[in-house]
């Protein structure tokens, strides 16, 4: 099955967009190329004959400033991407108090000229780098012109102050891009300009230890560094260095699923790396990652297709190894919930259709999800635990339903269900909010409790794994629902 990103393992393309700052919102631009996990690079749209599932990356928000826009002691204060290129383009049509000459090495009457000297020297090499950018086509040679501005711009504030964390985070921002405006052929260049990023980001970070944006894209560009080198054990150096660097991000801005995504992304691509004995491990990693950024926010199609990609991935390996705790048909029935959820989210995703494709038929169609939880009686929720029974329920586009108590299939119809017991049934419409619940008056297991306009309703799932994979279920069916495309989700299960 294809992959959801660029994962380690073999899942269908990827749409990386990209992200406003501070992954404030998202834009509604057209579907963007997605890289193909195993290839390490960007690849058109796999043709449908060859479909398998890729995963989703992140964009860095490049644009976003470090710490908000208060000036420093020097009378300068960070810019945003934006606000740089808006300058700079005036600067070209000679609007801009700053002259083309205020470049590297431009002395300033508060510092000596040796000092001058010492900070140009430090710079000449990713000044050549920058210079030696010319683009593959004319927006790319305008845009660098504008980027070889900033260059300078921000070499002038770290030679007035040397000890200023956010020229040196804005000046590897414009090295970063840089790197993405070098010719796809030359991939030494762009591999040099990204290693001298990331000497910009240790010195900021250096500097103010709080910045998260730039443990942020430090990380993202050891991560496009590492996909340079394939699966080789630098790669695996530089995957974990990105890692901990997501790590760093999340411990600064724990509310951010844009950096739980791409650290999700970043164990996919070391797992492929690693020894056999240690994949396991670094996957169900991967997976809680991806789940913490639905649960931040729960309309992320991207986190939730990668999610299902790494879950296919799991299906896979288990299929052909063994060992894991679900069987692979379960593993492949919860991928599908993942990769049906972000299509019918982003229904205009040919990625997210191709996927869909191969996995549709491992639904339990005509529902999203199948199984069991431990329920009380519906016409008395706080019955004793002797009367909670384990019954069968399903999940589809429109409600929650329990359809018998035995361990037989479901229903294909509610009019076959039995008329003479009354099931629990929770419309979408009606739910208000899911969570778990560890309430000790409930049976032994794992609470979930789902509040809805009419009340509560409580239910016991077997394990806190099987718990996992029923909130979501059920978030992503009311976020659907929310978002206004139900029928897509409908149209998806009921062919």
């Amino acid at each position: 099955m294809p992959d959801m990103e660029e994962s380690a393992q073999q899942t269908p393309a990827d749409p990386s967009e990209p992200e406003l700052p501070n992954g404030a919102g998202e834009p509604d631009e057209p579907e963007p190329a997605s890289p193909v996990a195993d290839a390490h690079a960007s690849t058109p749209e796999a043709e449908d004959e060859d479909e398998e599932v890729v995963a989703v990356e992140e964009v860095p928000a490049r644009s976003a400033p470090s710490k908000g826009a208060e000036t420093n002691a020097d009378g300068w204060r960070p810019y945003t991407m934006g606000e740089l290129l808006g300058e700079a383009a005036e600067a070209a049509a000679g609007r801009s108090e700053y002259a083309e000459g205020n470049g590297a090495g431009s002395a300033t009457p508060e510092r000596s000229s040796q000092d001058n000297l010492q900070l140009s020297s430090h710079h000449d090499v990713a000044m050549d780098l920058i210079n030696s950018v010319t683009g593959v086509d004319e927006e790319g040679r305008s845009r660098q012109r504008i980027l070889t501005f900033a260059a300078k711009r921000y070499i002038s504030a770290i030679e007035r102050n040397p000890e200023d964390p956010d020229a040196y985070y804005n000046w590897a921002l414009v090295l970063q891009e840089s790197a993405d405006n070098v010719d796809p052929d030359s991939d030494s260049s762009k591999d040099s300009l990204l290693e001298e990023a990331c000497k910009k980001y240790a010195e900021a970070t250096r500097l103010c230890p709080t910045l998260y944006d730039a443990y942020y894209n430090w990380a993202i560009a050891i991560a496009d560094r590492a996909k340079m080198r394939g699966r080789t054990k630098e790669a695996e150096e530089l995957w974990q260095q990105a890692i901990m660097n997501y790590d760093k991000a999340v411990q600064l801005s724990w509310n951010s699923p844009q950096a739980l995504n791409n650290w999700g992304l970043g164990l996919q691509e070391l797992s492929a790396i690693v020894p056999a004995k240690d994949k396991q491990t670094i996957i169900k990693t991967a997976i809680s990652k991806f789940r913490s950024a639905i649960q931040l926010q729960f309309d992320f199609h991207r986190a939730i297709y990668n999610l299902g990609t790494v879950l296919y991935g799991l299906a896979e390996d288990t299929s052909r190894s063994g060992g894991a705790d679900n069987s692979p048909s379960d593993l492949y029935s919860q991928s599908a919930i993942y990769v049906a959820a972000a299509h019918a989210l982003k229904p205009n995703y040919s990625v997210y259709r191709s996927a869909l494709r191969l996995v549709r038929s491992m639904l339990p169609l005509p529902y999203l999800k199948v199984g069991y939880l431990t329920a009380p009686p519906a016409d008395d929720p706080i019955a004793p635990h002797k009367l909670w029974e384990r019954s069968q329920f399903i999940l589809n586009h429109e409600e929650l339903q329990q359809v018998n108590t035995s361990e037989s299939a479901p229903a294909k119809s509610n009019g076959l269900v039995e008329k003479t017991k009354r099931f629990i049934k929770v419309s979408v419409a009606d739910i208000v909010s899911v969570s778990t619940c560890s309430d000790l008056t409930l049976p032994p297991g794992a609470g979930l409790c789902i509040n809805t306009t009419n009340g509560p309703v409580f239910l016991v799932a077997e394990s806190w794994e099987s718990l996992d994979g029923w909130l979501d279920a059920i978030r992503l069916v009311y976020t659907i629902f929310a978002r206004g495309r139900s029928d897509v989700l409908a149209g998806i299960i009921t062919g």
